[in-house]
């Protein structure tokens, strides 16, 4: 089967790539799509995440295992676009480069056959030029989070003793 795929850049403008690619690929074959779909070099961290229906992230899937030893971590080259992209869960979010945040919504648009004698991962669409800086990003605190509230549990914690 191959999927279809928009690829949209978090941006006010819309620039974004359509792509088809087989769905039995890895994570980072997409990677690599998305990478020259969009002119990146492709020499630069990244991750996908998968999401919810309101674009939440879920599960990191990196490219490189950058954990610290105990914590289980997907990879890219180990993790199947087939696996974490379905007609149940058709979204996921895309970062490549993590000093510039290149950010992207990635959703599944169509599964169909595989044409025969066509070579894939293809462009479909293009639209619009990639800035030639990352879009930014505002990282900005909830108004109404109320910090002695949620960490209460913490007031009898005496940090003389518990201190690393």
């Amino acid at each position: 089967m191959v999927y279809k795929i928009r690829i949209i850049l978090d941006a006010k403008e819309d620039i974004f790539r359509d792509i088809e690619i087989e769905a039995e690929s890895t994570m980072e074959d997409f990677h690599n799509a998305i990478t020259q779909a969009f002119g990146f070099m492709g020499d630069e961290m990244a991750s996908f995440y998968t999401c919810d229906e309101n674009w939440n992230q879920l599960e990191e899937i990196a490219l490189f295992d950058m954990s610290e030893g105990n914590e289980s971590i997907r990879l890219m080259n180990e993790t199947f676009l087939e696996d974490v992209l379905t007609r149940e869960y058709p979204k996921m979010i895309y970062v490549y480069d993590f000093l510039s945040m290149w950010t992207f919504f990635v959703e599944l648009a169509d599964i169909v056959e595989e044409t025969e004698g066509h070579q894939y991962p293809n462009v479909l669409f293009s639209f619009g030029e990639l800035p030639d800086t990352p879009p930014e990003k505002t990282f900005e605190a909830d108004p109404d989070f109320d910090f002695d509230e949620t960490f209460d549990r913490y007031d009898d914690l005496d940090f003389e003793e518990n201190w690393n």
